[in-house]
């Protein structure tokens, strides 16, 4: 019996994917996602390519863990992928997060002046006072998120809300976040561990199609951050892709060799 090319390619296709089940499929999606850069060669190969874009990422970790920073990488890393970004935070003004990135040569003060960068300020104060209103501030900041046109949202951090809201309001949040994500936008959330019970934290885990963990530990005497990949839209390794990083002032986010945490 003899077989002509295009059935050759279509067995060898059918043979591979039996012992791969959903290999190809995987690839070629893989292929087709677009990631924002943070801008680290070596940040972006632990992410295999950086956050998907389309994607709501949740970025958990407890105070000093480096979550702020991260953040600030990324809208660095995006900025020079020219895409737009709305920066929305709690826990500095914008001169304060500018001058920040400047220090850490991670200056986006000319796309700020030329509109490409936004910084909205958020007043943790006035929330503290008056918690009775977080759901309602809750959905003014989804709907803030809905109309503007940036693709990339941040938002440092969702803490100060979370507290203060009832688990229902935090849930739908998150629900409305994922259909914005659906039509294009990329949103990346801080929160504090704390903030969150552990069956809201595991559903919102399970809502977010990436989740990156921060901590501060101790290896030796010395006290290191580390990121764990915990979930990552289209990567091959889907838990335990952990990196350890320190913040340089040259450099930004510097990763710290295995090697040299040992030492």
């Amino acid at each position: 019996m003899e077989i002509n090319k295009g059935e050759v390619a279509v067995l060898g296709k059918e043979f591979f994917c039996e012992e791969e089940p959903g290999c190809l499929i995987e690839e070629e999606e893989k292929e087709l996602l677009e990631f924002i850069s943070s801008g680290n060669l070596e940040i972006d190969r632990r992410l295999e390519g950086g956050i998907p874009a389309g994607s709501l990422c949740l970025l958990e970790g407890a105070n000093d863990s480096g979550k702020s920073i991260f953040l600030q990488q990324i809208i660095w890393g995006a900025l020079n992928q020219d895409k737009t970004v709305l920066f929305l935070t709690t826990e500095k003004t914008s001169k304060e997060v500018l001058n920040q990135m400047e220090s850490l040569k991670r200056g986006i003060s000319d796309y700020f002046i030329i509109g490409r960068s936004k910084i909205f300020e958020i007043n943790a104060g006035y929330v503290e006072e008056n918690p009775r209103l977080s759901e309602s501030l809750l959905q003014v900041l989804l709907e803030c998120i809905q109309r503007c046109e940036e693709e990339l949202v941040l938002i440092d951090s969702l803490t100060i809300f979370a507290v203060n809201a009832s688990e229902n309001a935090v849930l739908n949040f998150f629900t409305e976040c994922v259909k914005l994500c659906d039509r294009g936008k990329t949103i990346l959330i801080s929160v504090h561990g704390y903030a969150f019970s552990q069956a809201v934290l595991y559903r919102l885990r399970s809502v977010c199609s990436a989740c990156l963990e921060l901590r501060i530990e101790q290896v030796g005497d010395q006290w290191i951050k580390t990121m764990e990949i915990q979930k990552l839209r289209g990567a091959r390794k889907t838990t335990g892709n952990l990196l350890s990083f320190d913040v340089d002032s040259e450099f930004g986010l510097k990763i710290i060799p295995v090697s040299k945490i040992k030492a």
